[in-house]
């Protein structure tokens, strides 16, 4: 199997082209190859396939073996890689992905290589139970929720991939490994979820630390990023177009009011290439 390593702002993912579909056994070798000392080592194992309905289909394979709907930081790498490689000419694509359907991409070239990636990430979901969470609300804001005797306040929010966005004082140094699996697996949601963590510093600018379901902590989540503006706004803490500032970097969001359609600007790398 040839793949390359790649990267968005640190969430790193072993991409594979050329297959016609996943393999049988990929959820055991997702977790063989994103292994970090056994393996390859990446947060996910990513595939890209033929379409019928868009230019390219993307399928994401966490490190536990499970598979996600969505990944902000895997589309860009995923619109890197095929232009950069020269499976289109084209600096407008689409890709299809498994939860949030077809999604429209704007290529910055530089240098005859993609530099950065503006993702259209569809509309973002914020009935309670459509995310999904058991809470029947539209939308779910500043909601309690109690773990180990400590209570949280979350809003949810989906982008084809369920999140929910928590606000604390000090989200850069927020003990993500005590508090993130436990909110992860809660049952308040049913298919488990993403737990950002989010400081606002102005009205353009948060930071935010991120546990995603199915890999734990990242160094970045651009769903996670879409996320945190939208809840942001919804609290009355940001106007529609802000930075997010994540451990591996920044990401550029902007809930666009006019369409409803949540835009992601941010970089893409590649590391290397290998056979397994």
């Amino acid at each position: 199997m040839n793949f390359t390593k790649m990267h968005g702002l640190g969430n790193d993912f072993v991409v594979v082209a050329g297959e016609k579909s996943l393999p049988d056994n990929v959820a055991e070798l997702a977790e063989q190859v994103c292994n970090r000392f056994f393996g390859i080592g990446a947060d996910g194992l990513v595939y890209i396939l033929p379409s019928e309905n868009a230019d390219f289909r993307m399928r994401i394979i966490n490190s536990d073996g499970s598979e996600a709907e969505q990944c902000g930081n895997a589309i860009r790498c995923v619109a890197k890689y095929v232009y950069d490689n020269g499976l289109t000419d084209k600096t407008e694509i689409t890709i299809e992905t498994l939860g949030a359907g077809v999604q429209q991409v704007q290529l910055t070239v530089k240098d005859g290589k993609a530099d950065l990636v503006r993702v259209d990430m569809g509309q973002p979901i914020l009935n309670g139970l459509q995310v999904p969470t058991t809470v029947d609300a539209n939308p779910v804001i500043n909601h309690p929720i109690e773990v180990d005797g400590r209570e949280f306040r979350f809003t949810a929010v989906s982008m084809g991939n369920p999140h929910c966005v928590i606000y604390v004082d000090d989200a850069v140094n927020f003990d993500l490994a005590a508090w993130g699996p436990k909110l992860e697996t809660h049952p308040m949601f049913p298919r488990k979820i993403n737990v950002e963590f989010v400081t606002v510093r102005s009205s353009d600018f948060t930071d935010m630390r991120v546990w995603e379901r199915g890999a734990g902590p990242t160094l970045a989540c651009g769903t996670g990023a879409c996320a945190t503006v939208v809840a942001s706004v919804l609290n009355g803490y940001t106007d529609r177009t802000a930075t997010v500032s994540l451990k591996g970097g920044e990401l550029l969001i902007e809930w666009n009011e006019s369409d409803n359609h949540v835009y992601m600007t941010g970089p893409a790398a590649e590391v290397f290439r290998g056979t397994l």
